[in-house]
């Protein structure tokens, strides 16, 4: 029997300066006349973005589910439930999806983002600014500036501009050799090697390493590999791996020690950390 496709209605001649999306013409992020635009997205795990870059700032705010975004050359982020990570306009960055998200888009015009960060952040998300955020997203992409929806626009930017950083980042260092370090420690974060021993392996001196390291990224290396193991953490705790898996898997004498840790960096245990 033959398959017949209905033909979709012509639509009109659509302006250069707009994107089509499934029949509906909406314009292009950065011909928007609005200080916000909001795009709600889900995505199955495995996801990836390529590195790309936008006019406006981002902020990706994820209301479930768990992502890894990085900034070439600059660092690495893991962005879990009620967290957002910020991302200035025209930074390139990749995202990849490690759990299922569901998460909100929000494009902010170079005028309105003036007073943001100028650089990649994860921060909190507050129940206020969730409210915020989700009143957004149910606007119409030209919403009335001056009305009640204008006025909650301004309100969402003016607690936007006051809320925290979250340490969940983890910068990569510009030299190679540090690189190689950070690469492999990335990858094994238990590796308990320390910075004599990779100075021996590598053939040059600890104190010449200590000082790059600390130069390059802000922390000293026992800082930058306790992070790296932290962000990892994350990841399996999100997964609803064992606790005491974790944390021997990363190197941890202990189960209490590993908590320890990580209570002091985050302010909650592994177990209450994804709790609202």
């Amino acid at each position: 029997m033959p398959t017949y496709i209905a033909k979709q209605p012509d639509l009109p001649e659509v302006p250069k300066h707009w994107t089509r999306f499934d029949g509906i013409h909406s314009p292009r992020i950065e011909e928007t006349p609005r200080k916000v635009v909001v795009r709600q997205v889900e995505h199955e795990p495995g996801a990836y973005a390529p590195y790309h870059s936008h006019g406006w700032g981002q902020l990706l705010f994820i209301s479930e589910g768990l992502i890894h975004v990085s900034a070439k050359d600059i660092g690495f982020w893991v962005v879990p439930p009620q967290r957002a990570v910020w991302i200035p306009a025209f930074t390139q960055h990749d995202a990849r999806t490690i759990h299922a998200v569901q998460m909100r888009n929000l494009y902010i015009s170079p005028d309105a983002a003036s007073e943001l960060p100028d650089h990649c952040q994860v921060i909190h998300i507050t129940p206020l600014l969730r409210e915020l955020i989700l009143a957004l997203g149910e606007f119409d992409t030209l919403y009335d500036e001056a009305g009640a929806e204008g006025r909650l626009v301004q309100v969402f930017l003016d607690r936007l501009k006051t809320t925290p950083e979250v340490p969940l980042s983890l910068p990569r260092p510009s030299g190679k050799i540090l690189q190689k370090i950070a690469d492999y420690l990335a990858a094994d974060p238990a590796d308990q090697r320390s910075m004599e021993d990779w100075a021996t392996e590598l053939g040059t001196s600890s104190r010449s390493l200590a000082r790059h390291f600390r130069q390059d990224t802000g922390m000293t290396f026992g800082q930058w590999r306790q992070q790296a193991r932290l962000l990892a953490a994350l990841t399996r705790i999100a997964r609803g791996d064992p606790i005491a898996n974790i944390a021997l898997d990363l190197g941890y004498s202990s189960q209490s020690a590993f908590i320890a840790m990580f209570k002091k960096a985050l302010g909650k245990t592994p177990g209450r950390y994804f709790e609202l």
